[in-house]
């Protein structure tokens, strides 16, 4: 399918470009302004909350022709517009997209309520002819990660109260042993610790 080019703007936000195709995750304002960067072919949006759904940021890169794939807290937002439910896919120019559940097990809000729901928020799988990138979205260490056995790049979330401790990420990053591993959606890393405790053959990305 061609080369698989990746910019990470922070937070939760990246740009995959492929075969001509430019595909964002969650665009965030707080991160980049997104004025002049390339039309968007798709969005994929993990879930509702303000850091991921911005509407002013994708609203820079949106065209008739952008395409959303939006997990099924997101409101409308085009009629161009695919909501996947956990384990549901579709495919994309050649591209199958799976959505994978991404929820709190443990980290829950001062009424009990998790920060991200069971069910509700998604991961994706993108698969592109046999080369695989996996996006957790906002997850702790879940069941199902052991179904992404796995993946060439992995993009995992660490931060506390609301993702992943540093030895969750690491447990998680061992369990699906990607080639590549991204960490996001941080606000502090020690890049010395995690490096020291991933499994051989697994390379960190540095931003």
């Amino acid at each position: 399918m061609g080369e698989l080019q990746i910019e990470v703007f922070g937070h939760a936000s990246v740009l995959f470009t492929i075969n001509g195709k430019n595909i964002y995750l969650d665009p965030y304002g707080e991160v980049c302004s997104f004025e002049g960067k390339a039309p968007a072919d798709l969005i994929l949006i993990t879930h509702n909350h303000y850091d991921h759904y911005d509407k002013k940021a994708f609203s820079k890169i949106t065209t008739p022709k952008t395409l959303f794939i939006v997990s099924s807290d997101v409101p409308k937002v085009n009629s161009k517009y695919t909501v996947l439910q956990n384990e549901e896919a579709c495919d994309y120019e050649g591209i199958h997209i799976k959505a994978i559940a991404a929820y709190n097990v443990k980290n829950m809000r001062s009424d009990g309520q998790p920060f991200h729901p069971r069910g509700v928020g998604n991961g994706y799988i993108m698969y592109f002819n046999g080369f695989t990138v996996y996006i957790a979205g906002d997850t702790e260490l879940i069941p199902q990660m052991k179904s992404v056995t796995y993946s060439d790049i992995a993009f995992l979330p660490k931060n506390l109260p609301y993702t992943m401790s540093d030895d969750e990420f690491i447990e998680a990053a061992n369990l699906i042993k990607p080639k590549f591993l991204y960490p996001y959606h941080y606000d502090d890393i020690d890049v010395s610790k995690l490096k020291k405790f991933l499994d051989l053959g697994i390379t960190l990305v540095e931003k």
